[in-house]
């Protein structure tokens, strides 16, 4: 049987929308897989639901951490298996939405066990890793783990820490771990839905989000977050939009510099997340079910369930 019922795709792409929509005509729970939307009082620079869709739809997954804390992909896939035991309990169906595919194939194909790391020298390798540029990092990265150097790299100072970490407490390369480590949970299956826009009309509903943003706030939560002393080193801080508008608050640039570096910083997040989903799951039959994401809400709501149904009546079949 299926465990779960996912809807994914890059920033901006509708996944909201028709997930509201899915939710109630199943009876579904939501589970956020976006890797900004656990931290609190990150809402509007995240495009977190409101509480009139939290109250409508049960929603996991949101507000669970403080932005100066980390939340690994294998915490996620831990804390997602739980939920999705409840929600089963309660007879409904987990639907789990976001655009973190790192959280998906952490459910999907189980990361590795961690090994146990001294908690203290932990947290004081972190605060010096914090401090060093990311030129360095990523030359202890290709020095200390060639074989996942370049993926590290890509995913920016928090991914580089974490694969410099592990090598450096364990005395074990991270890609190593992942290698020959057992893994830490049973693997999860899933109709999985994904919302593909073409890049152009991407790029114009992220410049309508940056603008509905302003206009909601976002530069005051910005600013809150600052004045609640979370720098621009905390893990949620280094999302994109929030550490763009951290340099205009400090007088760095100007608000309109500020707000061309998040639309620009947004628009090539999404291009990363929509190659992801492109090359990293699997297509055709059993595999997963690519929408037009230009299409009305209506048409993806009937194409979901149609898939939804089939996949279910199928395993009642066997």
């Amino acid at each position: 049987m299926a465990d779960f019922l996912a809807i994914v795709g890059p920033t901006a792409s509708g996944k909201t929308a028709l997930s509201l929509e899915v939710a109630r005509a199943l009876e579904a729970e939501i589970v956020s897989m976006d890797s900004r939307q656990i931290y609190r009082g990150m809402d509007v620079g995240t495009a977190k639901v409101d509480d009139a869709a939290r109250a409508a739809v049960r929603h996991h997954g949101l507000d669970l951490l403080d932005p100066d804390q980390r939340y690994s992909a294998g915490r996620f896939a831990r804390d997602v298996r739980r939920w999705i035991r409840e929600i089963r309990a309660r007879g409904h169906v987990a639907l789990l939405v976001g655009g973190t595919g790192f959280f998906l194939r952490a459910l999907m194909e189980p990361v590795f066990q961690e090994p146990p790391m001294d908690a203290v020298r932990r947290e004081a390798l972190r605060r010096y890793l914090a401090a060093q540029e990311r030129e360095r990092l990523a030359a202890w990265v290709r020095r200390l783990d060639p074989e996942r150097a370049e993926l590290a790299v890509q995913g920016g100072p928090q991914r580089m820490s974490r694969t410099l970490e592990v090598a450096l407490l364990t005395g074990r390369p991270l890609s190593r771990w992942h290698r020959e480590a057992p893994p830490d949970g049973e693997a999860l299956t899933g109709l999985v839905v994904v919302l593909d826009v073409p890049p152009e009309e991407l790029d114009r509903r992220i410049a309508e989000r940056v603008r509905r943003m302003v206009e909601d706030g976002v530069l005051e939560e910005v600013r809150a977050l600052l004045d609640q002393g979370y720098g621009a080193d905390a893990p949620g801080m280094t999302g994109t939009g929030y550490r763009e508008l951290a340099r205009h608050l400090a007088g760095d640039i100007t608000l309109d510099e500020a707000l061309a570096l998040v639309e620009r910083s947004t628009r090539r997040y999404a291009r990363r997340q929509r190659t992801w989903f492109r090359n990293q799951l699997p297509r055709g039959p059993g595999g997963a079910l690519v929408l037009d994401g230009t299409a009305s809400t209506a048409e993806q709501l009937r194409a979901v369930l149609e898939a939804w149904r089939r996949t279910t009546s199928e395993e009642e079949a066997e």
